[in-house]
C-alpha cells in the first residue's frame, strides 16, 4: 500500500469544522492528501480549530470546483453510499474495501470519495466510482458524521499498511497502466456518440443504457491500451456509418 497515492475526496461540505475533523482523522491513520470540491465555507477558522494538530493537513489541501477536476487522473474511484441505487453497484464493507484500495494504491492513483453532510453523493457522481463502500450501522440509527466515516475507512487502510505493502500477483504481471478517470469519461462520451449514430441509443429515450455500461466498464476497469482499442473501433463504426449516410445522400445514379 502506498499512502501517497490515495486522496481522500470531500464533495460539498456545508460545515468547516468537518473538514478540520476529517483532516484529524486522515492525520491520524497516515493519510495527508486531502481534496475539497467546492465546499460551503472554506478556509476558516473553525476547520483550523477542529484539526488540532493536522494543520499541515488543511494547509495542503487542494480545492477544486468540480468533482472531475479532483479525480481526472485516477484509475480507481471508490464512493461512499448509504443506500441501495436503482441500477445496483459493485458494494463492499469498509474492510473489504480497504483491501483493494490498499492494492490499487501501489501502483494507481486512487480516490475515496465522500458526499454532503446531508445526503451523501448523487447519482451521477457514483456512477463515476469503480466500487461502492458502505459501513454498516444499526438501523435505529444509521447517521455517520462526515470525520466518523472517514476516520473508519482511514483506519481500515492502515490496517491493510500493517498487514502488508506488497503489490498482488496480478499487479505485478499486469503491463499497462490502468485508464485514468478523465480518459475513461472521454470514452463514455464517444461511446454514446456512436450508439446514437448507429441508431441503437436513442437520445429521447435513453433509459438505463449509459448507466449499465458505466457499470459494466468500471467492473472490468479497462486499462489505457485496452481503452485505445475500443476507441479505434468505435472511430471506425463511425467512419463506416458517414460513409453509408454519404452514399445514401448521392442517390444510386452516382
Amino acid at each position: 500500500m502506498n499512502p501517497d497515492n490515495i486522496r481522500i475526496v470531500l464533495v460539498n461540505t456545508s460545515h468547516p469544522g468537518n473538514i478540520g475533523g476529517v483532516a484529524r482523522a486522515m492525520k491520524n491513520m497516515g493519510l495527508e492528501r486531502l481534496v475539497l470540491v467546492a465546499p460551503k465555507d472554506y478556509p476558516s477558522e473553525q476547520a483550523n480549530w477542529r484539526a488540532v494538530s493536522a494543520i499541515d493537513v488543511l494547509k495542503s489541501a487542494v480545492v477544486v470546483p468540480t468533482l472531475d477536476e479532483a479525480i481526472q487522473d485516477c484509475q480507481f474511484v471508490v464512493g461512499t453510499s448509504a443506500r441501495e441505487r436503482r441500477i445496483p453497484w459493485p458494494l463492499l464493507d469498509a474492510r473489504s474495501c480497504a483491501e483493494r484500495i490498499a492494492s490499487a494504491s501501489s501502483s494507481e492513483q486512487v480516490a475515496v470519495l465522500f458526499g454532503r453532510e446531508d445526503r451523501g453523493l448523487t447519482n451521477d457522481e457514483l456512477k463515476v466510482c469503480n466500487l461502492h463502500l458502505n459501513i454498516p450501522t444499526a438501523e435505529a440509527y444509521s447517521s455517520l458524521n462526515l470525520a466518523m466515516a472517514v476516520q473508519i475507512v482511514a483506519y481500515e487502510l492502515k490496517m491493510q499498511s500493517a498487514a502488508t505493502d506488497s503489490p498482488t500477483d496480478a499487479q505485478e504481471q499486469w503491463d499497462t497502466p490502468f485508464a485514468s478517470m478523465e480518459n475513461m469519461e472521454r470514452f463514455y462520451v464517444h461511446l454514446e456518440e456512436t450508439l446514437t449514430d448507429i441508431e441503437f441509443l436513442d437520445p429521447t429515450a435513453p433509459r438505463q443504457l449509459m448507466s449499465r455500461l458505466r457499470r459494466l466498464y468500471s467492473r472490468v476497469r479497462l486499462d489505457e491500451m485496452e481503452l485505445n482499442i475500443l476507441r479505434g473501433i468505435l472511430t471506425e463504426t463511425q467512419k463506416w456509418v458517414q460513409r453509408g449516410q454519404d452514399q445514401e445522400s448521392d442517390g444510386p445514379y452516382t
